[in-house]
């Protein structure tokens, strides 16, 4: 570990951040030191704080020196170049434009998932209705999962065989899907599974329950 890491990481609650928690991951992944700084989101100070840190008054932000990038995307494609041994996207041209592809499609759409089914880390809602645009999402999500997972099963557990940016940017979707009881397909709820046991998602899972108990939600 280095005395005074690369990167410093800022955050929002871990609880329901969930663009927090795609960067946060891969520098994980990477087992990257990184100073990390939690901006609480629901704070009278929080924007003032945010825009302190980025034009665009959201988090994350990665800073690297002088360099700063928000977005998380952005972060996650700018730490594929500082690590490209890591394979976060997989090296066929090919199959790193269908990554690109399924990571931007997250990136992007998916909003009746995202309203109707917030990040909760800690909630578990029995008997939840998804309403049918959500439900709507969650059926790609699934197919591409299905897809992908059976396309690469003799390479790894990841949607590509190996973890790529692609499973940063779906490990929010895995954590609503057991917040609200989604019920998945085995080879997908196989998958899911790996990506709940990883050492970084337990900590994050940790670290939010700490947060809500903290705050006494």
């Amino acid at each position: 570990m280095k005395e005074n890491p690369m990167f410093t990481l800022v955050i929002g609650n871990k609880n329901y951040s969930s663009w927090s928690l795609r960067p946060w991951l891969v520098l994980k992944m990477l087992d990257e030191p990184f100073n990390e700084q939690l901006i609480p989101l629901d704070r009278p100070d929080t924007k003032s704080r945010l825009l302190a840190v980025s034009p665009a008054g959201k988090v994350p932000v990665l800073f690297d020196g002088k360099v700063r990038v928000w977005d998380s995307l952005a972060i996650c494609e700018y730490l594929a170049e500082c690590f490209p041994a890591a394979r976060l996207w997989p090296e066929d041209s090919a199959e790193r434009a269908l990554a690109r592809a399924v990571a931007a499609e997250m990136h992007s759409g998916f909003t009746a998932l995202r309203q109707h089914l917030p990040m909760d880390i800690v909630a578990r809602h029995e008997d939840f209705v998804v309403p049918e645009a959500a439900a709507a999402d969650i059926r790609r999500i699934v197919e591409m999962w299905e897809e992908l997972l059976h396309r690469h099963q003799d390479n790894g557990p990841f949607l590509f065989g190996h973890f790529t940016i692609a499973d940063a940017m779906y490990a929010p979707v895995v954590t609503r899907f057991v917040s609200y009881g989604v019920e998945l397909p085995p080879r997908s709820e196989i998958y899911a599974d790996h990506i709940l046991e990883l050492p970084a998602m337990q900590q994050w899972y940790d670290d939010a329950e700490a947060e809500m108990a903290a705050a006494g939600g």
